[in-house]
């Protein structure tokens, strides 16, 4: 039969559509040309495919080959269907038996040797695969990301002749577990005790771990800042199975390999301030994730934050309120995950000594609200905790270090969150308006202070429904099942700081 089809998986976003490699060989000139939609890349397969078949001392027909990518309006990139076709030419000419290539699925590659090389996507495909129920095929390159979905049967190849073996029965192929190393020890994270003093920012770190809330630390240059956005990490809840795979699908389109060792430790993005909206949030002609994705549930540390460009910070807006990122082309639309934590740092002025007991700040009233408004209210009203920080004296940086450790701290956090999941499904920042109803109901007298404070303090409906849930947080942390007065007073404090205006110098 010269007709042969070959599963194989195209890479959307972090989705993975099946694609029919349909090979058939007809009379006429030899040639092979290549249909369905096919990018550069894809199209070069046909000189790619015939060099590697040839090398690996097989026939490759001279006849018409034609090879069509199905579904035909599907967009088809990269060189991950190099294999797939080199299959399905050499089981249209009668090379290898049709019968077994329904029960796999190939994705690879090839050098012009036939040695098969790794392709950026494996995961996704690897996932879609399992519920499918086939087995898959992938360069050995690809072993580690590919065994870390283990439902799968998922098997690697170094070359083209080895795949043709295994499909013809007379070998076996590896599985990706097996041929896996044993994971290196974990790095150490940084620990909470280092940090010295800022008791005040070590609760705020708390609660925003605790109810995976935003956060603003706003104070002079050397208060600790970004030594605390660092070790955030060192405290959240270690990531379930099925949040890890969603980070490493991300990843793995990306082109950056989860490590085996460390690949349910939440992410930590620290991009510079120079940073395009496109590598925040994702883009270019073939989409791809952004900092925002990279960081799905993880943390996303934006230092320095009105030296951002604005238009920068305000495409963060959306993925804020809806944990995740459409980037549309004029070819196609994709969606990203990227439910992340944001936590920023800014100092208070443009010599960043504004209200600093040193009075060194010169800064005008005109200059510091020039910069201020760099941040937009409607980012601003996405925080859910404002904190000021003051500077550390020299006196509490001779002392050792005090502090409760990382691991003492990620105890209460992993208990609230628990508490979180088990009334709601979710942490309580991303609690939609009915769950808020219902979880965070509150007494007539504690009703009316959060009254008294949406007048007194001008707050918006956002920021009235981030209140909630932080005193929700707070409430977790401190085992209570109804949300106190204290519990919203503490709440409402965090809202209110950080951008009162400080005594200044004229």
């Amino acid at each position: 039969m010269s007709l042969a089809v070959v599963y194989t998986r195209a890479q959307s976003g972090v989705a993975a559509p099946l694609v029919a490699c349909e090979v058939h060989l007809s009379g006429g000139l030899p040639g092979t040309s290549i249909v369905g939609l096919p990018e550069t890349a894809v199209k070069e397969a046909r000189d790619r495919v015939r060099a590697a078949i040839l090398n690996a001392q097989l026939e490759y027909p001279q006849r018409r080959v034609t090879v069509n990518l199905a579904p035909a309006d599907l967009p088809k990139d990269g060189g991950r269907y190099d294999l797939p076709i080199a299959l399905g030419i050499l089981a249209a000419n009668g090379s290898l038996p049709q019968q077994v290539l329904g029960e796999h699925e190939f994705v690879g590659e090839l050098a012009l040797s036939g040695e098969l090389r790794a392709v950026n996507g494996v995961l996704p495909a690897v996932l879609h695969a399992a519920r499918s129920g086939r087995r898959v095929i992938v360069p050995r390159g690809n072993a580690a990301e590919a065994s870390l979905v283990r439902n799968a049967q998922v098997l690697v190849a170094d070359n083209l002749l080895a795949v043709c073996a295994h499909l013809a029965g007379r070998a076996q192929l590896d599985r990706a577990d097996s041929v896996v190393t044993a994971p290196a020890v974990v790095a150490a994270m940084p620990d909470l005790a280092e940090v010295r003093g800022q008791p005040q920012a070590r609760r705020a770190l708390e609660i925003a771990a605790a109810g995976s809330h935003n956060l603003l630390l706003c104070g002079p240059p050397g208060t600790g800042k970004t030594m605390l956005a660092s070790r955030l990490p060192g405290i959240l809840p270690p990531l379930e199975e099925d949040e890890a795979l969603e980070l490493a699908a991300v990843r793995s389109v990306a082109g950056q390999a989860s490590d085996p060792s460390a690949w349910k430790r939440r992410a930590f993005r620290h991009p510079h301030h120079t940073a395009s909206a496109v590598a925040l949030v994702g883009g270019g002609s073939i989409p791809r994730p952004g900092e925002i994705s990279l960081a799905h549930h993880g943390v996303l540390f934006l230092d320095e934050l009105p030296e951002f460009d604005r238009h920068v910070l305000e495409v963060l807006r959306e993925p804020l309120e809806s944990g995740q990122i459409s980037i549309s082309r004029a070819a196609r639309q994709v969606d990203f995950p990227a439910r992340f934590q944001l936590i920023v740092a800014m100092n208070p002025c443009p010599c960043g000594h504004a209200g600093d007991a040193s009075d060194r700040c010169r800064c005008s009233a005109e200059a510091i609200a020039r910069y201020r408004a760099r941040i937009s209210g409607p980012l601003l009203d996405r925080i859910d905790l404002k904190l000021e920080m003051p500077r550390v004296s020299h006196l509490q940086l001779r002392e050792a270090a005090s502090g409760e450790s990382s691991a003492t701290v990620r105890e209460r956090v992993v208990t609230a969150r628990a508490r979180q999941l088990a009334r709601s499904g979710t942490a309580n920042a991303w609690l939609g308006n009915r769950e808020l109803e219902r979880c965070c109901a509150l007494a007539d007298s504690e009703q009316a202070l959060l009254d008294r404070a949406f007048e007194r303090l001008g707050l918006s409906a956002r920021a009235y429904h981030r209140v909630l849930r932080v005193a929700r947080t707070i409430a977790d942390l401190a085992g209570q099942t109804d949300i106190g007065a204290g519990h919203l007073a503490e709440a409402i404090q965090y809202q209110r700081q950080a951008f009162e205006a400080p005594p200044l110098r004229t």
